[in-house]
């Protein structure tokens, strides 16, 4: 309980770090409360429709989770932290928020001409987008 209580002050005031995996791992199993996901939620530029894709869940549900009080289960609670986590790394690689922003909704040659952002939807996706962040970090060409 005590970790799930650090977790969330680390979330509200700072995106999640993930140096402490096994925090990650409880909270995960624990589940993401609804008013912690709206503090993860504000500190991205995503909104509610494009949350509601990157967890497969519809905006109805979602706004469910906020009038009943709901938690979500570890399987959505993943991809938010792994969203999170993602978004992160990209303003330490790009520097900036916006600099990041930018390249989430640009045509990504080296990913088929798609955009990065509607990579967010799949673990594969994430973890690809991880691997072209720590390319362009050492300027590879990404």
């Amino acid at each position: 309980m005590a970790a799930a209580l650090n977790l969330e002050t680390n979330l509200s005031n700072t995106l999640v770090d993930d140096r402490d995996i096994l925090l990650l791992v409880q909270a995960v199993r624990q589940g993401i409360k609804y008013p912690l996901f709206v503090k993860i939620a504000s500190q991205s530029p995503f909104n509610l429709s494009e949350w509601s894709v990157f967890l497969h869940l519809s905006e109805r549900t979602i706004q469910r989770y906020k009038k009943e009080k709901k938690t979500f289960d570890p399987i959505h609670s993943e991809k938010i932290l792994e969203v999170t986590l993602l978004y992160k790394r990209g303003i330490e690689v790009f520097g900036n928020s916006d600099s990041f922003n930018a390249w989430l909704e640009a045509k990504n040659v080296a990913l088929g001409g798609i955009t990065p952002k509607s990579l967010l939807d799949t673990t594969f996706g994430i973890s690809l987008l991880k691997d072209e962040l720590t390319r362009i970090e050492h300027g590879v060409l990404a």
